[in-house]
């Protein structure tokens, strides 16, 4: 946990409560492991796009995933979500991204092509399924004036490929990773380690279109281990588009909590004291749950030597 708060990258936590808020501390002992047998073409906070040459299939053909994207704005698919009972809303790891303007549309999510995505942008989906060690793919809408916080991705399993399709192509339209700007242009590509601190800002007058993928990290075996098995869990994270797509196990079951979630809510303002016992024995046990994983991933690889 030293290393991954006082030593990696050049860009520090603001402040320890910052880093046990957003540094996700708990995973902390798994991302070394994989940080420890990462190859050294992906050993940096962003990478160069000549060592992944099978992505250029992608930025290749971004005209035609550009046109599908664009046809799915106009037509309402990216629209903000603003009921907080919507699957959307509890898409348990961008959830938090929406209430800054962020929006996506999935493609792909570990395994599973949605049924939307098939039928919106068949060319977009078959490209991406052309690509090796491609977990997930999505698209993603950054409004005009909209940002994204300072923040980190908290399993070091994929580096995270983005795509310009149709962007502002203005410097006042950029991303922030371990202290370097980077500016999206169309049919420009950026490929960077999320693990890292990242931020974002759109003070441009146009929105940013882009292509997101998760790649694989290229690592030795003991990283493809890890990754198999974070594989499996984050299948159960699947969230739908629209109405009728595949639906992971974890939002059902946000979606079945979510009139008891709207009711804790409340208490925000009428009973502060009871809104913070309930609000600490959930994170709590969301916490036990991630130790537990941990420790059967660290138990399982332990049993392999």
């Amino acid at each position: 946990m030293g290393y991954v708060y006082a030593y990696r990258g050049t860009e520090r936590y603001e402040s320890l409560n910052f880093y046990l808020r957003k540094g996700w501390p708990i995973f902390a002992p798994l991302n070394c492991l994989l940080y420890m047998f990462t190859k050294k073409r992906a050993a940096k906070p962003i990478m160069n796009l000549a060592d992944f040459p099978e992505l250029k299939l992608v930025q290749d053909n971004w005209e035609t995933i550009r046109d599908e994207a664009v046809n799915l704005r106009e037509n309402g698919y990216f629209d903000k979500v603003k009921d907080p009972t919507s699957s959307a809303y509890y898409d348990i790891g961008f959830r938090t991204f929406y209430k800054y303007g962020w929006s996506k549309f999935y493609l792909t999510w570990y395994g599973t092509t949605l049924k939307s995505a098939k039928e919106l942008c068949p060319k977009t989906v078959e490209l991406v399924s052309k690509v090796p060690g491609v977990n997930g793919a999505m698209y993603s809408i950054l409004p005009v004036g909209s940002k994204l916080t300072k923040h980190l991705d908290p399993v070091a399993t994929s580096l995270r490929y983005h795509l310009g399709l149709k962007t502002p192509n203005d410097d006042r339209c950029y991303i922030n990773i371990d202290g370097t700007d980077y500016s999206w242009r169309d049919g420009e590509a950026l490929l960077f380690d999320e693990t890292y601190l990242h931020f974002a800002f759109n003070n441009s007058e146009n929105e940013r279109i882009i292509l997101m993928l998760e790649v694989d990290r290229p690592t030795n075996i003991i990283g493809k281990i890890i990754n198999f098995i974070f594989k499996l869990i984050m299948r159960i994270t699947l969230v739908p588009n629209v109405p009728g797509d595949q639906r992971g196990l974890v939002n059902a079951i946000f979606g079945a909590v979510t009139p008891t979630l709207l009711k804790v809510r409340t208490l925000k303002e009428t009973n502060l004291a009871l809104y913070k016992i309930i609000k600490h024995t959930v994170n709590l046990t969301l916490l036990a749950i991630a130790f537990g994983l941990i420790y059967l991933v660290l138990t399982f690889i332990q049993s392999l030597f």
